[in-house]
């Protein structure tokens, strides 16, 4: 277990000297690389790319991250506490990585359920149910504005850390990674670049620890699953978007389209000046 977890506001913390980067590019792309706004809130993330389930953080850091379900300790006889306690330890012994343990606290938007409840109450003809339901959704509208239900979900962040050969080939530019806490405070913009074939060994060793981990948590009696690219990204904008994600939730990112404006040949038409042109 990493003793810092618990101090960890964020799946896939990083330490406050450490700078924030930009997005990853390829080596090909560092070349071209165009000086983003130095006061852009993307530079205040931690955050680099996230790609192929896995999180690329501003300091070439990766972090995976893992969904668990909980189980019911308390309502388990004592034998049974004690197997999920010693199959518990076996497992955090097991571990040659450090791990996480994030809870992520959300606000439950019932309004859905609501208007499901509405569609349901028009469809019956019953008199005495619909009233019935009236009260009920009445009771649901009140207890959704006196209360905030909340909605937990657990999950286990699976950092990897680069050694110092593959330290070597990720650059940022005209600077290092590591500045100091003066190096927050001053403008960046630079850029992760990571060589692919680090990346590729970086996920290979992510996936193995992944694996270790699903097969401990499991003989634990905790069913638990990786988070795949969307889900990932959802997470991290719920969790610095806590208020704007229950009203805004974020949509699947392969459905973002944006029209493409290209330059054609020629002039435009101008039908209200004088002779069309």
């Amino acid at each position: 277990m990493d003793p810092n977890s618990n101090q960890n506001q964020y799946p896939g913390y990083v330490s406050p000297g450490i700078q924030a980067q930009g997005p990853v590019v390829s080596q090909q792309e560092a070349g071209q690389m165009v000086k983003s706004n130095p006061n852009s809130t993307q530079n205040m993330l931690k955050i680099a790319e996230i790609r192929d389930g896995i999180a690329i953080m501003a300091d070439g850091t990766y972090r995976a991250v893992i969904w668990c379900k909980a189980i019911n300790f308390d309502l388990m006889s004592q034998s049974e506490q004690e197997a999920v306690e010693f199959s518990y330890q076996g497992f955090l012994n097991s571990l040659y990585f450090p791990i996480q343990i994030f809870i992520h606290s959300e606000r439950v938007n019932l309004s859905d359920y609501v208007q499901k409840l509405d569609r349901l109450k028009s469809e019956h003809e019953n008199m005495l149910l619909s009233m019935l339901m009236d009260d009920y959704i009445d009771f649901i509208e009140q207890l959704a504005s006196q209360t905030n239900i909340m909605d937990k979900d657990f999950y286990v962040v699976i950092p990897f850390f680069p050694g110092p050969e593959m330290k070597k080939n990720i650059t940022t530019g005209s600077r290092n990674f590591i500045t100091g806490l003066g190096g927050l405070l001053g403008k960046n913009d630079n850029k992760v670049v990571i060589n692919e074939a680090d990346l590729e060994a970086a996920k290979n060793e992510l996936r193995n620890r992944v694996q270790a981990t699903l097969q401990g948590l499991l003989q634990c009696g905790v069913t638990a699953t990786p988070l795949a690219t969307q889900e990932l990204i959802e997470l991290y904008y719920n969790t610095y978007n806590p208020d704007t994600a229950v009203n805004q939730p974020l949509i699947a990112i392969d459905s973002l389209t944006s029209d493409v404006i290209e330059k054609g040949e020629g002039q435009a038409p101008k039908p209200n000046m004088q002779g069309g042109y």
